[in-house]
């Protein structure tokens, strides 16, 4: 159903408007052949159209990819050496040749396996917790996107009653100037601010098509879409916000997680891995052969990859730090936000109630005095544009509190579970 004109607080007669006008004046079809489209809906077709879905998969199984690659062991090395191949004297080509055929193994110590595959699981959890944040800010600009095509429907409201009150402005003057009670001048002023209102009102139409276009654009598709404004006049201040921690919060946690074990790899790295090798070594004067043994290990590991090590505690800390600081700011930013959304609340309710209704009365006392030769029309056109400025006020002051609900939302991460869909199906 459309919204009725008493939503924006017009109760007097010459500024009412039909039900028919209030679809003409948004461009819309008839409700029967348009479908409704609330937020919830909103938000499930940008997240269900999302075409950054295929490449979060991607890197998903990317990061994946590199889990499974950390698991594997050093592989084993083949070696052939061939000793005293050629030189001068005895040492003829392949006369006194020693040639050795040798298996080696390279042997990990002090989990260093287990902690590059720690490593790996950490950076898995960072990429999908990454694409769920960056979904919630998908979110929240579809959100916002709502809140501005509301607010265009709104505002055309207004326009609309001023150009009605225009209208009958006109046509009051002009009957008074036919009579010779007001001079011409009065009615051509009167015809340009009703022309100045037709402009206004076609300016907030082509708000209104834009808008809907900017938010179907979410999801691919087309503004056949109806709205309801109730959503939009009908506001209370968040009470119950969402509990436990946001993926922002968790993405911050799943860093300090890689920075942790990124450490554990490093302070692996500090132990030296031995290599063990057995081979079989043929001499080439008499044919013979023996079998051969033996192993090495690098020296001066620990130093080397000292810095190494103090760059994994560096970025440790200041994970650790980025947390601390990041729950202060978020809690600090929260209580601005809902201060002011319920400063925005507490000012729509007092031009609704205190405002408007003063507003439509002085329309009304000028409009009898009007007609009664008491005002003249300066004194009318005052009173309704007062009137108008006082719903265009509070069109503005819920376009605010809508978007900053959309900011507020993002910040409690309200819609988590719709954002975390993907990785849900995946599964």
């Amino acid at each position: 159903m459309p919204i009725p004109i008493d939503a924006i607080g017009v109760r007097c007669a010459r500024a009412r408007l039909s039900i028919a006008a209030v679809l003409a004046a948004l461009a819309l079809p008839l409700p029967t052949a348009a479908q409704h489209l609330n937020l919830g809906d909103a938000l499930a077709r940008a997240a269900a159209f999302d075409p950054a879905r295929t490449a979060v998969g991607a890197r998903v199984e990317a990061a994946e990819a590199v889990a499974r690659q950390a698991n594997v062991k050093p592989r084993p090395i083949l070696g052939l050496d061939v000793e005293n191949f050629t030189g001068s004297g005895p040492y003829g080509l392949l006369d006194r040749s020693e040639t050795t055929l040798s298996y080696a193994q390279p042997l990990e110590r002090t989990g260093k396996r287990e902690a590059r595959v720690g490593r790996a699981r950490a950076e898995v959890e960072v990429v999908r917790v990454r694409s769920v944040v960056a979904r919630l800010d998908l979110l929240r600009d579809v959100q916002a996107a709502y809140a501005e095509a509301m607010a265009a429907d709104a505002e055309l409201l207004v326009a609309e009653a001023r150009w009605v009150a225009a209208q009958a402005s006109q046509r009051d003057i002009t009957r008074r100037v036919k009579s010779a009670r007001d001079p011409l001048f009065a009615g051509s002023r009167a015809e340009a601010m009703t022309a100045q209102a037709e402009i206004a009102r076609d300016r907030s139409r082509d708000a209104v098509r834009a808008s809907r276009d900017a938010l179907a654009a979410f999801w691919g598709g087309t503004a056949d879409f109806t709205l309801k404004l109730d959503d939009f006049f009908d506001v209370a201040p968040p009470v119950d916000l969402p509990v436990g921690n946001v993926p922002d919060m968790v993405l911050l946690e799943a860093q300090r997680d890689v920075a942790i074990t990124t450490l554990r790899v490093e302070q692996s790295y500090g132990v030296a891995d031995p290599t063990v090798r057995a081979g079989l070594r043929y001499f080439g004067q008499g044919g013979d052969a023996a079998l051969v043994v033996g192993g090495s290990i690098p020296l001066g590991v620990r130093a080397a990859n000292r810095a190494n090590v103090e760059r994994a505690l560096a970025e440790r800390s200041a994970a650790e730090a980025d947390i601390a600081a990041a729950v202060l700011i978020r809690a600090r930013e929260i209580t601005r936000r809902l201060a002011r959304l319920r400063a925005l609340v507490l000012e729509s309710e007092r031009i609704r109630a205190e405002v408007i209704p003063h507003a439509i009365r002085a329309v009304e006392q000028v409009t009898i005095g009007f007609n009664r030769g008491g005002f003249d029309y300066l004194d009318v056109t005052e009173a309704e544009r007062a009137l108008a400025d006082a719903r265009a006020r509070r069109v503005e002051v819920l376009r605010e509190f809508h978007t900053g609900l959309a900011t507020l939302d993002r910040l409690t991460g309200k819609y988590r579970a719709l954002a975390a869909t993907q990785f849900q199906e995946r599964r």
